[in-house]
């Protein structure tokens, strides 16, 4: 993992109630890629400045927002090191003052609120969730659509990990969690994008969630507990490779499966959202994984809120792709961030600040809904 913050999900000021700036322990592979980009000195001086910045109501210079809020999700998972990566290198790469600070959260389902309230102005979301918010669909039927909601760029896929003891994999496919009864199994935190595909999925296999033993953990604490027997599973997307997994399987061996997807359950989950994809993790991703597993995917994307200033977007867009090579060396995941992928699959409309910067790098955009 590239960083850690204390606390673990964005916490309030008890006199304000602001959200409280995360404190990032920053790893020797981070500092290097961020030394690289900048130096040294201006690391350090970046790192002591941020320490020093309220993060409640975001900074403003000259009447102008220039501060904003990044909700990624919680320390084991792919959203939070990518998150801190990108708002590092918005940090240190922007020459226009603008400043992106990343916070952890419990996921796709707390983020789509932080943006609904403008507790945060951009997320990483998985696109499920950003097609429900946006259509007013099954937990956002109350509410209707959310028509400020944007994406700046499709990101990685978020790859579908069910992980399950052995002599409980019969098949070897999602098809034996139907035998799990009342075993107890990490469905993902509450509230997370991981609880919310991962319920789904169970669904559309024809499975009760409320009829299943299904406790509420995150990466870590899911990880730690199947190592300890208390529980039988995990369920834990996310992009390829995800440190939970791979401490999972280096340190269970044999004694866990990482369940497989046929086609015809492929198909059976496509109808639960046609946004699901095949994916085939490659052999020797993890560790005594000598075979290519057959899962499946959603996409991910980055989102904005509507209202934040078209300039800034397309600075924020020009600076990710022209600094790929960065995001790259913090977490693997971010190799299927491409030009040409920026827009596959996005499930609401491009800003139309990333809708510039694209069209300026050459991408034709007729088939991607736009703001207006």
């Amino acid at each position: 993992m590239v960083a850690t913050t204390r606390p673990a999900g964005p916490s309030r000021d008890a006199a304000s109630g602001a959200l409280a700036r995360p404190i990032l322990a920053v790893s020797p592979v981070f500092h290097r890629q961020a030394c690289r980009v900048l130096g040294l000195g201006a690391l350090l001086g970046l790192l002591l400045l941020g320490a020093q910045m309220p993060l409640g109501a975001a900074a403003e210079e000259d009447g102008e927002r220039r501060s904003y809020i990044l909700a990624t999700a919680t320390p084991g998972g792919t959203f939070y090191p990518v998150g801190v990566a990108l708002a590092t290198l918005v940090k240190l790469k922007s020459e226009r003052g603008i400043s992106l600070s990343a916070i952890s959260s419990a996921g796709s389902g707390e983020n789509i609120k932080l943006l609904m309230d403008n507790e945060a102005q951009f997320a990483i979301l998985i696109g499920l969730f950003g097609e429900w918010a946006s259509k007013g669909k099954e937990r956002y039927a109350a509410l209707g659509p959310q028509d400020n909601l944007r994406a700046v760029t499709a990101l990685w896929k978020n790859v579908d990990h069910f992980i399950l003891r052995s002599d409980l994999a019969a098949t070897g496919t999602v098809e034996d969690l139907a035998g799990l009864g009342d075993r107890r199994f990490s469905i993902g935190r509450r509230n997370s994008g991981t609880e919310a595909s991962g319920r789904e999925i169970l669904r559309a296999l024809g499975l009760d969630p409320e009829a299943l033993g299904l406790v509420h953990l995150g990466y870590g604490p899911s990880a730690d507990a199947l190592q300890n027997g208390t529980i039988v599973g995990i369920n834990a997307p996310g992009g390829v490779p995800i440190a939970s997994v791979t401490r999972v399987l280096a340190t269970l061996g044999t004694k866990v499966r990482l369940l497989e997807f046929t086609d015809e359950q492929l198909a059976r989950v496509k109808t639960r959202s046609d946004l699901w994809s095949r994916y085939v993790i490659p052999a020797n991703t993890y560790p005594g994984q000598s075979e290519p597993v057959e899962t499946i995917a959603l996409p991910n994307f980055l989102a904005v809120r509507g209202d934040v200033d078209e300039e800034v977007v397309y600075v924020i867009t020009k600076m990710i792709f022209e600094n790929l090579p960065f995001l790259n060396g913090i977490h693997k995941a971010t190799r299927a961030i491409t030009l040409d992928k920026a827009t596959a699959d996005l499930p609401v409309p491009l800003h139309p600040g990333a809708a510039r910067y694209f069209r300026e790098a050459g991408l034709s955009l007729p088939e991607t809904p736009l703001a207006d």
